[in-house]
């Protein structure tokens, strides 16, 4: 596959949970290489998405040519985000464990279930984290705890314990390629499904068979190579457009 080593952009706005993204980008490196857009924020700071995309819009406005963007749930809402404000800029979105709504992650369900129950922010997480993850050893979930806390507090997600928001429904016009799991209890498959509405021809929607909400950590190979085919389609799709004119 013939791509440069600045044709395809990772995008990180939860830190505390890269650990999830390593095994998929170890994998998709050996075939592509694959640079890391980082953002973070500190816990002093407002949640502002607008300003994650603001920021990517100008690490990304020197570039004299699309690039491939693709992320993992709020990360992936931030590339959605960018795509359907700078469209020319994107060669096409790939989104993992991103539904319809859009905005709707794991946090929004930590609030949800904390506003709804008479639990405790610490027992609230501790179940998510174990439902999220599908470890059945106890001492496993509790080690992976402290990543989730941090997240609550330096990721730019938009919900809090006082208001949980809904996103437009709304397609994009890059290619785009939507990954999900069947097992993901966050973004589960009728909602991952709804995106069908506004897919164009060339577009994709594929299920893991498993992995939960982390499913491209507990399956790298399968969800790189899905990955890989999509944008060796459209590298394909492109060839032939090239050829004919």
């Amino acid at each position: 596959m013939n791509f440069s080593s600045d044709d395809v952009l990772w995008l990180s706005v939860s830190p505390s949970l890269q650990c999830f993204d390593r095994s998929l980008l170890s994998y998709l490196n050996d075939s592509v290489p694959v640079q890391v857009w980082e953002y973070q924020q500190t816990e002093d700071e407002g949640c502002s998405l607008d300003m994650a995309v603001e920021l990517l819009h100008d690490f990304l406005t020197m570039r004299d040519r699309p690039i491939h963007l693709i992320g993992h749930s709020t990360s992936g809402l931030v590339g959605l985000m960018y795509a359907r404000r700078y469209p020319e800029k994107v060669s096409s979105l790939g989104l993992l464990g991103v539904g319809v709504p859009s905005a709707v992650n794991w946090q929004a369900h930590y609030y949800t279930h904390l506003s709804a129950f008479p639990w405790s922010g610490k027992q609230v997480l501790t179940q998510m984290v174990s439902d999220m993850l599908g470890f059945q050893n106890q001492s496993i979930n509790q080690k992976f705890i402290p990543y989730f806390e941090d997240d609550l507090a330096c990721s730019p997600c938009p919900h809090s314990l006082f208001r949980v928001i809904n996103s437009s429904d709304e397609g994009v016009e890059v290619p785009l390629l939507i990954c999900s799991s069947k097992t993901d209890f966050v973004v589960s498959p009728i909602v991952m499904r709804r995106w069908s509405k506004f897919m164009k021809k060339g577009d994709r929607l594929w299920e893991c068979p498993d992995g939960r909400h982390f499913f491209h950590h507990f399956y790298p190979e399968q969800v790189g190579e899905e990955i890989l085919n999509f944008w060796l389609s459209l590298h394909s799709r492109q060839r032939v457009l090239d050829f004919k004119f």
